[in-house]
C-alpha cells in the first residue's frame, strides 16, 4: 500500500474560552488561568482560543475583571502561541448590530492588545454581516477566519455549504471554520462535507464541534481523514458533554499515523493536572452541573442545541407548563421554518425557542410575537437561507410593514463619538469606550466598581498608539 504523506493535525485549544463557557458558564477567572499559561505555551498548539464569545460579558458582569486587561496578560504570557477570539460579526460580542466604526475599532483594539486570529460568524450565515469585520482584520494583518454556522434543514444542502465557502474565500478570509455549535454533524456527513469543501477552496478548514450528542471525536476523525487541517479540542478536565472533544484523546488517536500531532502527552498531562482541581471545585459548588457532562441524544432528534433545551425547560417550569415540553419541541422546527430556517445559534436559537413556547402556551400560533421575532421577520438580523412564511409575516407585522432588504448595518450611522461622550467620565483607557458600547449598564457598574477599588489601568501596558479609524 502506498504510504500516505504526513499531514500533522493542528490543534486549537479551547480550555481558556469555549470549554469553561460551555461547562461552567464562563466563570474561570484570569487568576485561575495565568499560572498555567507558561506550560501551555510550550505545547505547540496551532492557537489558544482565550477571548471573545461570552468571556467579555462574564468578566465584567460576574467576575468584576477588565477583559482587556485579561487579554494583555495572556499576550504577555503566551510568547510562542497565537491567540484566538470568537467575534459575532456585526454584533461584535454583544446582542445587537453595531455601526461599522465600532466594529472596525473593536477589531483594531483586539489585535493591538494581542489577538492573532479572529473567528467571525453570523447567526444567519449572512455574508454581508461579516464583511466589515473581515476587512478590518485584514487591515490589521490579523488572521480573519470565517465560521459557517452548521445546521440541518432543507436549505442546507452540500451545494449551499460549498457556495458559502467559495464566497467566504472571495471575501478575503484566511481560513474557514465549520462551526457545529449543536453537535449535529455526524461522522460520515463530515467526510462528505470536508471532501466537498477541500475540493472547492484553497484555504485551511478548521472543525469545531460540541460533544453534546456524543459523536464529536468520531466526527473529527472522519473530518481529518477527509482533509480537515485543524480541530478545536479542550483539555480533558473541561472536555466532553457540552464542551469539545478532549485534547489528549485526539492527540493519542492520531499518534503514529500520518496525522500525528507531535504534541507531548506528558506535558498535556501536567496541564490537565492543573485544571482538574478547578473542575472539581466547580462540581462541588454546583457551578458545573453533572448533566452537562452526559450525552443528550435529543440534540440529534430535535436538532436543538443543548443550551437551548435547558432554556426551554426553565421557561416552561416558570409557567407551570412542563407537561408541554414535547409540544414545544415539535413546534421549534415549525417556527424555525416560518422564520426562514436560520441556524440555531445565539441569538436565533433563543428567538425561535421563546416564540415556540408562546405559540404552544397561547393555544394559537403567533397570537403573541416577541420583539425579536418581529425583528427577524422585518429583516433586522439579515437575510435567511429560505424565504419567510408570508402568512406568518403578515400576521405578525401587518400588511404594509416596511421590510429591510439591505445590510442591516447600512441603516446605523457612525456611533463611536456619541458613545465616547456618553461614557467620558469613566474613561481610563481607549478601550473603555468599546466596553461601554457593548454593555452600557454592565460597563458603567464595572467602571464604578473600578473607581471604588481605586485600581487604575496600567498605562505602561495599555495600548495608546491605535486611535480610531480611519488612521
Amino acid at each position: 500500500m502506498a504510504e500516505i504523506e504526513k499531514k500533522p493535525v493542528k490543534i486549537t485549544e479551547t480550555v481558556l474560552r469555549d470549554a469553561h463557557q460551555s461547562l461552567i458558564a464562563t466563570r474561570m477567572t484570569t487568576e485561575q488561568m495565568l499560572p498555567i499559561v507558561e506550560k501551555m505555551d510550550k505545547v505547540g498548539y496551532h492557537a489558544v482560543e482565550c477571548w471573545g464569545g461570552a468571556t467579555f460579558d462574564a468578566s465584567l458582569r460576574f467576575l468584576k475583571e477588565d477583559p482587556w486587561d485579561r487579554l494583555r496578560k495572556f499576550r504577555d504570557g503566551f510568547k510562542n502561541t497565537k491567540l484566538q477570539m470568537l467575534f459575532r460579526g456585526q454584533n461584535i460580542l454583544g446582542y445587537r448590530p453595531y455601526a461599522d466604526d465600532v466594529v472596525e475599532y473593536f477589531v483594531q483594539k483586539s489585535v493591538a492588545n494581542g489577538i492573532d486570529i479572529i473567528r467571525i460568524f453570523d447567526c444567519m450565515n449572512d455574508i454581508r454581516n461579516l464583511q466589515t469585520a473581515v476587512s478590518a482584520a485584514n487591515k490589521e494583518k490579523a488572521d480573519a477566519q470565517v465560521a459557517m454556522s452548521y445546521t440541518l434543514g432543507d436549505a442546507y444542502t452540500l451545494e449551499y455549504w460549498v457556495d458559502l465557502a467559495k464566497r467566504i474565500e472571495d471575501m478575503g478570509a484566511n481560513s474557514i471554520c465549520v462551526k457545529d455549535m449543536a453537535g449535529l454533524l455526524c461522522p460520515y456527513q463530515a467526510t462528505e462535507l470536508v471532501t466537498a469543501l477541500k475540493g472547492a477552496v484553497d484555504i485551511p478548514i478548521e472543525m469545531h464541534t460540541h460533544y453534546t450528542s456524543g459523536v464529536g471525536a468520531m466526527t473529527y476523525m472522519k473530518a481529518i481523514e477527509a482533509g480537515a487541517d485543524i480541530i478545536d479540542t479542550a483539555m480533558s478536565p473541561f472536555a466532553m458533554g457540552t464542551s469539545q472533544p478532549a485534547t489528549e484523546v485526539m492527540v493519542e488517536t492520531f499518534k503514529g499515523t500520518p496525522y500525528d500531532t507531535g504534541l507531548d502527552q506528558n506535558l498535556l498531562s501536567e496541564i490537565a493536572d492543573y485544571f482538574r482541581p478547578i473542575r472539581d471545585e466547580a462540581l462541588e459548588s454546583g457551578l458545573l452541573n453533572p448533566k452537562n457532562l452526559g450525552v443528550n441524544i435529543k440534540t440529534l432528534l430535535y436538532q436543538v442545541p443543548g443550551g437551548m433545551l435547558s432554556n426551554l425547560t426553565s421557561q416552561l417550569k416558570e409557567q407551570g407548563a412542563e407537561d408541554k415540553f414535547y409540544d414545544v419541541l415539535e413546534e421549534v422546527p415549525r417556527v424555525r421554518k416560518d422564520l426562514g430556517e436560520p441556524p440555531l445559534v445565539t441569538p436565533s436559537s433563543q428567538i425561535v425557542g421563546t416564540q415556540a413556547v408562546f405559540n404552544v402556551l397561547m393555544g394559537e400560533r403567533y397570537k403573541m410575537a416577541t420583539k425579536e421575532t418581529k425583528d427577524v421577520l422585518s429583516g433586522k438580523y439579515g437575510a435567511t437561507a429560505k424565504p419567510f412564511n408570508e402568512e406568518v409575516r403578515e400576521k405578525v407585522l401587518g400588511k404594509d410593514a416596511e421590510i429591510i432588504t439591505c445590510r442591516p448595518a447600512d441603516l446605523i450611522p457612525d456611533e463611536l463619538d456619541t458613545l465616547r461622550k456618553e461614557c467620558e467620565q469613566w474613561i481610563q483607557q481607549d478601550e473603555d469606550v468599546l466596553t461601554y458600547a457593548l454593555f452600557p449598564q454592565v460597563a458603567t457598574d464595572f467602571f464604578k466598581y473600578r473607581e471604588a477599588q481605586q485600581t487604575k489601568v496600567d498605562q505602561t501596558i495599555a495600548d495608546t498608539k491605535n486611535g480610531s479609524y480611519p488612521v
